[in-house]
């Protein structure tokens, strides 16, 4: 099968079944016999560049089709907006891009459509410039130039302004950098930056974390040095910055309450005892793998819980609490770009709710001077700084306890919380409470 075959097949998966993108193409391309790794590098690309991209290039197409495009077949959909993609964002030669398009939906058993497709695309390929709307109103233009939700744009125009929101927006189109932690039971930053500088990796030290790096790396993880003898482990810097800022003292007894997929366990369990829960015991078979190759199992004991009921009595109390809450994930378009077109406003209101029910139960857990750290990957003040002015509202016993010395200078705090935005920097929107039970 072709690199672009591939990437039509899983737009359109993704697409009608509703699955996350990145295990679908990582299922195909293991599955995939390409042998040239340029291929694999291909099909990544179409895919999660005509996934950023999606309202721009429906918005070109629509100008050009003479079927609405809610009625074509999934495959024949992803087909166009795979050749719309590499007209206007790879740019590649016109000719190419429409003819091995065509021949990847041929490839796929839909010769039937090739016709229709090949004349979209030539339509496409004779303009002089991409479509986009008039610039005005604001929110309309960017919402299609960019490829965001109105309603979502519309927020950060309002919360952050132009400038800002246009940054934004930009960083959410850009693939992520692989971005990694260091193990500090095993090594140091400092050691492993000159690891993988041998290996000619090029890697980079974070600016903000003291434990991150990023790397230019493509391929499978699991292929790069220092994996498997639990060097480090992946992990976006703002991320890292959650347990920097949280500053929990070494030795301490700590709960992580939504552990899965398990990093800020692992990356707390470095320090201290850690107990991991979740509500799914798959999900924490995966946690026991990473602690196992990170040589941490016998520091982080993992249970099954359903947080939203109150905490097992058997548990106790607990020097330090993490809720890193679910959240609409609004921090993180640019890893998921698939969840920009799922994610609706209404759903604040509900995964607010859910926070703050979470929050109840949580607080429980933390002992007299104990901390309890309020996490969430998300952009919008309902989940992050209007979600921490209720609940220190209902609890009056707890006080906001921003971290002193080199955390303090690290982490970019925003009145005493730790605030991260999409932007240049390459990193993930994070916001972050540090809190002190009385």
């Amino acid at each position: 099968m072709t690199a672009r075959a591939l990437a039509i097949e899983v737009l359109a998966r993704v697409e009608a079944t509703e699955a996350w993108l990145t295990p679908v193409l990582d299922a195909r391309l293991s599955e995939s016999s390409f042998r040239d790794v340029r291929d694999a590098a291909l099909a990544t690309e179409l895919v999660y560049g005509a996934t950023r991209r999606r309202l721009a290039l429906d918005f070109a197409l629509l100008g050009v089709s003479d079927r609405r495009l809610e009625t074509l077949e999934d495959r024949v959909l992803a087909a166009l907006r795979v050749g719309a993609y590499q007209l206007f964002y790879l740019r590649m030669p016109a000719r190419a891009a429409v003819a091995d398009t065509v021949e990847a939906i041929k490839e796929l058993g839909l010769g039937r459509a090739a016709g229709f497709v090949n004349a979209v695309l030539r339509k496409l390929s004779a303009l002089p410039h991409q479509p986009l709307p008039p610039p005005e109103p604001l929110a309309d233009y960017l919402s299609v130039k960019e490829s965001h939700p109105r309603w979502l744009v519309e927020r950060w125009l309002e919360a952050f302004g132009q400038a800002e929101t246009e940054a934004m927006l930009a960083a959410d189109n850009q693939p992520p950098p692989l971005v990694l932690r260091a193990n500090t039971t095993t090594t140091s930053r400092e050691a492993l930056l000159g690891l993988l500088e041998e290996a000619g990796l090029e890697p980079r030290a974070t600016l903000a974390s003291p434990v991150g790096l990023s790397l230019l790396a493509k391929g499978r993880v699991e292929s790069l040095l220092g994996f498997a003898e639990g060097f480090w482990q992946v992990q976006d810097e703002a991320a890292q910055l959650v347990v920097h800022y949280a500053s929990v003292p070494e030795g301490s007894r700590v709960l992580d309450v939504c552990a899965a997929p398990g990093g800020k366990s692992c990356q707390l369990a470095e320090h201290g005892e850690v107990v991991a829960l979740d509500l799914h015991a798959r999900k924490l078979e995966g946690v026991r793998a990473e602690a196992a190759r990170l040589g941490l199992t016998s520091r982080l004991t993992l249970r099954a819980h359903d947080a939203t009921q109150p905490l097992p009595v058997d548990l106790g109390r607990f020097d330090a609490v993490l809720l890193d809450a679910p959240c609409s994930g609004l921090g993180t378009l640019r890893r998921n770009p698939e969840l920009r077109y799922r994610r609706k406003e209404e759903d604040l209101s509900r995964l607010v709710a859910l926070q703050r029910l979470l929050l109840e139960r949580v607080q429980a857990a933390v002992s007299k001077g104990g901390l309890l750290v309020y996490a969430v990957c998300s952009t919008e003040p309902e989940e992050g700084p209007h979600q921490l002015e209720d609940f220190l509202r209902a609890w009056p016993d707890f006080v906001l306890a921003p971290p002193e010395g080199q955390a303090a200078r690290d982490c970019p705090l925003e009145d005493g919380c730790l605030r991260t935005l999409p932007g240049p920097e390459g990193r993930d929107g994070f916001f972050a409470a540090r809190l002190r039970r009385k």
